[in-house]
């Protein structure tokens, strides 16, 4: 079985080198509305080298309209801000990505997302403000940042509002802490937590949203920061309390993330995502949608039509990659082991070295109709434990469009926002 898929995916691979050896993945991808960029691990330097060159032609030749990333949505908004040339915002790219705080800093504190940047920069400069293009956050994740961001928001825009936010914030304050952890363990005597108060600051600022006087995008910035409150809040509620899954929550987050993007960018607006392939590849093909597990590709295909989006997986055999060894430890560059024998990415490994495959060529082969072991990689990572977890069982075909393999890939270029000067990598710049 595993001859007649390696056979498979050596007739139809198709090996690239430059961006313009991807143009045939990317003429298929161009007219669709959404198109989600996958990784196998937030820590690999491809995934995001390669991400940002698709994206950058999507953007430059086919018009796609913004970028929105597995990220929280204040620090990922002052990058807009920064790329779309704001009066106020900050003119230093290394300072814009200080702001990434919430462990994993790493994730989007990189000199490949730094690159990025710079170019998106540039590339609006010239551009009309109302078609410059955007990069945003999708996550639920900020809790305390987006409160924040709400406070300074309507100190100045709606003082009645303000009060609102203050009120609710009051009842925040005394479990204050970087992830929430305090405030879910808080909800295990009040279950009610204090839900009442984000859900009326919500209500409130989405009812006044539509007659502030600012900037659209600003306003519309800060109804998104009530809406991640709202569901941060109930997201830490529900992790210490139970009852349903945080897992579900966190995507239909993303999915109602992205929906208000592309409403707001209007009726023919083109988005592009980029976040982890557990999160992107279509989840019903795997053993997640055994568990009642949906994700955003599963909810992407269902809001948009199959036809519209592209879900494109991303994957490696061996290497390295930036990590944790636990929750909030330092980041260590781990050694990515050689993949599982019998995994896709083994069947890859043996197939070539760097190539993207369509699905609807490999469909012809009932081998990959079953579910094969797909290696993913999360922020906490131990190489040691490699042959005992960290496979998805997944249909290839069926969970994604299109498939992007490197058969050796190397660790991100992480920017330390604590150290007063930052070294710049030898190999920067990658290539953008």
């Amino acid at each position: 079985m595993t001859d007649s898929i390696l056979k498979t995916v050596q007739d139809n691979k198709h090996d690239f080198e430059s961006t313009e050896d991807l143009r045939p993945l990317l003429e298929q991808i161009k007219d669709k509305q959404v198109v989600m960029l996958g990784e196998a691990s937030h820590g690999t330097h491809e995934y995001y080298k390669w991400r940002a060159r698709m994206s950058k032609v999507l953007m430059e030749d086919y018009g796609f309209d913004f970028v929105v990333v597995e990220g929280d949505w204040p620090p990922c908004y002052e990058i807009n801000r920064h790329v779309k040339h704001y009066d106020d915002a900050a003119q230093d790219t290394k300072q814009v990505l200080r702001k990434f705080e919430r462990w994993p800093t790493w994730m989007w504190a990189n000199w490949e997302v730094h690159e990025f940047a710079r170019w998106l920069r540039e590339f609006n400069e010239s551009r009309d403000e109302e078609k410059r293009k955007g990069f945003f956050g999708l996550d639920v994740y900020s809790l305390w940042e987006s409160m924040d961001a709400i406070m300074d928001y309507l100190r100045e825009e709606d003082p009645e509002a303000y009060e609102t936010a203050k009120t609710a914030m009051r009842c925040f304050e005394p479990y204050r802490d970087e992830d929430g952890q305090r405030y879910a363990i808080s909800t295990r005597l009040v279950p009610e937590g204090c839900s009442d108060e984000v859900s009326r600051l919500l209500a409130e600022v989405r009812s006044k949203a539509p007659t502030y006087d600012q900037d659209r995008e600003e306003a519309f910035s800060a109804e998104q920061n009530a809406n991640v409150s709202n569901n941060a809040e109930r997201y830490y509620r529900i992790m210490a309390t139970g009852g349903e899954s945080t897992w579900n929550l966190r995507d239909r987050h993303m999915m109602d993330t992205l929906k208000r993007l592309m409403d707001f960018h209007g009726k023919d607006a083109k988005g592009i995502v980029w976040a982890h392939n557990t999160h992107i590849g279509d989840a019903s093909f795997t053993d997640m949608g055994n568990q009642g597990l949906f994700n955003l590709g599963e909810l992407g295909r269902e809001e948009y039509g199959r036809h519209n989006v592209a879900l494109v997986g991303f994957g490696s055999y061996q290497g390295s990659v930036l990590a944790g060894s636990a929750w909030g430890s330092k980041v260590e560059d781990m050694n990515l082991p050689a993949a599982r024998e019998g995994s896709w990415e083994d069947i890859c490994h043996q197939a070539g070295k760097q190539f993207f495959l369509h699905s609807e060529d490999l469909q012809s082969n009932p081998g990959l109709e079953r579910r094969i072991p797909h290696r993913a990689v999360g922020v906490v990572y131990n190489p040691r434990h490699e042959r005992y977890g960290n496979y998805v069982p997944t249909v290839i075909p069926k969970r994604y469009d299109h498939f992007v393999f490197f058969d050796e890939s190397q660790a991100l270029h992480h920017i330390d926002i604590t150290a007063d000067t930052v070294k710049i990598p030898d190999t920067y710049p990658h290539g953008l």
